[in-house]
């Protein structure tokens, strides 16, 4: 799978030291990955949870959340949103857009 963007999984692990190497290991993961439905992100994330085309990943224990926006057609993951678990239950997943600050 391409994963959009590294950068933004980068600029929040320069903020959380604690979540970088779980969140280095799920772009790996992603990476590599083949997923043509939503039971493929569930043999490589098997707490994967899913809203829609978007998917939101428990990282570092669910301590962290990473929310996904998943094209398996174009084999394209687009992060639209991480942050710490508290964050997480302030968001929207349907709802919630890209924000590069972030």
């Amino acid at each position: 799978m391409r994963v959009i963007a590294w950068k933004t999984l980068r600029v929040f692990s320069d903020r959380h030291r604690a979540a970088r190497a779980p969140l280095r290991a799920w772009y790996t993961l992603t990476r590599h990955a083949v997923w043509k439905t939503p039971a493929d992100v569930r043999k490589t994330f098997n707490t994967a949870d899913f809203v829609g085309t978007r998917a939101v990943f428990d990282i570092k224990g669910n301590q962290y959340r990473l929310i996904a926006e998943i094209d398996y057609q174009r084999e394209l993951v687009f992060i639209i949103w991480v942050g710490n678990h508290a964050d997480y239950d302030k968001v929207n997943v349907r709802t919630v857009q890209y924000d590069p600050r972030r």
